[in-house]
């Protein structure tokens, strides 16, 4: 499925979501003039590799064919019919991927039916709907498992310890984690005891990634939960609900402080560090109307794109095919895509404020 390749005439016109235009297959830019991180990849084998891990705010993929990705409406806007992507475009590994300049890395249940040289630009082992521990997607592989596959594809020298020299982590993980313990009905004074159990698992998760040659691990941390259109529907998107929020704003803080940890325990004479992209604050700003002013014709960025309807999710039919939901006529002009996601333009919004912390990447 070649999502990938530039078709654009015109150096002009070739969308550019990060500091870089998005590459090709083969690794060229294909626009010229272009001037990039000077740290940027030379030939051959000398890229940045990025490893994903985590749920479907990464996932551009994994999922089999009968998962919600991939069923219509998701993929509109690019690349124009379902990829796996939970979104009507493109999700945030794609757009950190631009700002390395390399391809979005290949998800790891295609990694035999795609091109070696696809391999190079590392890979997703992130599953949508999966947790730090198991969640209401038993089938699916928590982080423990999805660590796993990486460790299983350098027992077999998929990747050397040189190939890990110019190295990125992306972990997105924990939403799912809430959402399970949740619909268990344990009682919400036990919640910061699950969260501090949470972090406790994810640090060792986070350590366990770096222990295996990884330079640098970025982490997501947890957006605003009250913010997103399954918790706010109860009120028509009107207000976020302040409990879920300080609920990740709790997260957020023992995150900082297991990460803070990490980076102080770290040998020093290693390369690279953990860093935190604070999602919650780029959630905030951009759910903040004045953000889109002149930009987005946003009534309500609250409000979802596409709404299951009768008990239906985006994308639900009923038992004749009929479609069971609504999607509305611009998706750029929507902030969430559907009950938890992004829209393209969403993500678009959101990697544009976590640029600075990516950076940090580039701090001796």
């Amino acid at each position: 499925m070649r999502f990938w390749r530039l078709r654009s005439r015109s150096p002009s016109t070739i969308w550019r979501p990060g500091p870089g235009p998005l590459v090709t297959e083969n690794g060229d830019s294909s626009v010229k003039g272009w001037h990039g991180h000077h740290h940027h990849h030379g030939r051959h084998n000398d890229y940045v590799k990025l490893f994903v891990f985590g749920d479907s705010y990464v996932d551009t993929g994994n999922l089999g064919k009968f998962a919600t990705p991939w069923k219509e409406p998701y993929g509109i806007s690019f690349p124009g019919k379902p990829s796996g992507r939970y979104s009507d475009g493109r999700v945030l590994t794609d757009y950190i991927a631009s700002f390395f300049g390399i391809t979005s890395p290949v998800p790891f249940e295609r990694r035999n039916i795609t091109r070696k040289s696809r391999l190079r630009y590392g890979m997703n082992f992130a599953y949508g709907g999966t947790g730090v521990f198991n969640t209401l997607e038993q089938d699916r592989p928590n982080m423990t498992i999805q660590i796993d596959h990486f460790q299983e594809l350098l027992d077999k020298n998929v990747y050397t310890k040189h190939d890990l020299k110019k190295s990125v982590a992306l972990v997105s993980v924990a939403g799912n984690d809430y959402t399970t313990f949740l619909s268990t009905n344990a009682s919400l004074q036990s919640m910061p005891a699950f969260t501090k159990g949470l972090i406790k698992q994810l640090a060792m998760d986070l350590k366990r990634i770096k222990g295996l040659g990884v330079e640098n691990v970025l982490v997501i941390s947890l957006r605003p939960l009250g913010c997103l259109p399954t918790i706010t529907a109860q009120n028509s998107y009107q207000k976020c609900i302040p409990f879920f929020n300080s609920t990740a704003r709790f997260h957020n803080l023992l995150l900082k402080h297991a990460v803070n940890k990490l980076n102080t325990d770290t040998d020093h004479n290693s390369a690279g560090r953990f860093i935190i992209l604070d999602i919650y604050a780029s959630f905030k700003s951009a759910l903040n109307k004045n953000h889109f002013k002149g930009k987005l014709k946003v009534k309500n960025p609250l409000e979802p794109c596409c709404v299951g309807l009768d008990g239906h999710s985006c994308g639900g039919v009923d038992e004749k095919g009929v479609k069971k939901y609504s999607v509305c006529k611009n998706p750029e002009s929507f902030f969430f895509w559907d009950n938890v996601h992004p829209t393209q333009s969403g993500w678009h919004a959101l990697h544009s404020s976590l640029k600075t912390s990516l950076h940090r990447i580039y701090k001796d």
